[in-house]
Order: C-alpha cells, then sequence, then structure tokens
C-alpha cells in the first residue's frame, strides 16, 4: 500500500465532525472512549496496512507528550 495520505479527502468534512460529535452524544466518558476505540479498530480493519497504520499513529503522537509526574517522595 502507499505512503500514507493526509491530504484532504473528505467531500464533506463538517457533515463528518457533526456526525462524530453525535455519535458521543449523552455517553459517559468511558463510554466515550469505548467507542472511540471500536471506531479506530473498525477503520484500522478498514486501512489493513500495518506500515500506513503506525505511520498514522507516529503522525497522530507527534507533539503530544505524556504529563510529567513529581517524582514520589521517599519517606523513611
Amino acid at each position: 500500500m502507499p505512503p500514507l495520505d493526509t491530504r484532504p479527502r473528505l467531500a464533506d468534512p463538517d457533515a463528518f465532525y457533526e456526525a462524530l460529535i453525535d455519535m458521543h452524544r449523552d455517553l459517559s466518558d468511558a463510554d466515550s472512549q469505548l467507542v472511540n476505540a471500536k471506531l479506530i479498530l473498525l477503520l484500522a480493519n478498514q486501512i489493513g496496512d500495518a506500515d500506513v497504520l503506525r505511520e498514522a499513529m507516529a503522525l497522530a503522537r507527534q507533539g503530544v507528550t505524556p504529563p510529567v509526574h513529581p517524582a514520589a517522595e521517599v519517606t523513611q
């Protein structure tokens, strides 16, 4: 499969965004996360190419850093 194509390809991105928001309406945070995970897995299956998926994951992660946790205090 060719490399990840990041050019805008949605015919109506606003309608897609509205449908995405509607999908989450009235869900708890946990259910919303579950729905997101299911959607990701369905789309990953549709793409079907592990290299393209890894490229997409790396691109999605770019610029996002994990939170810094203060070092645990040592008590004696």
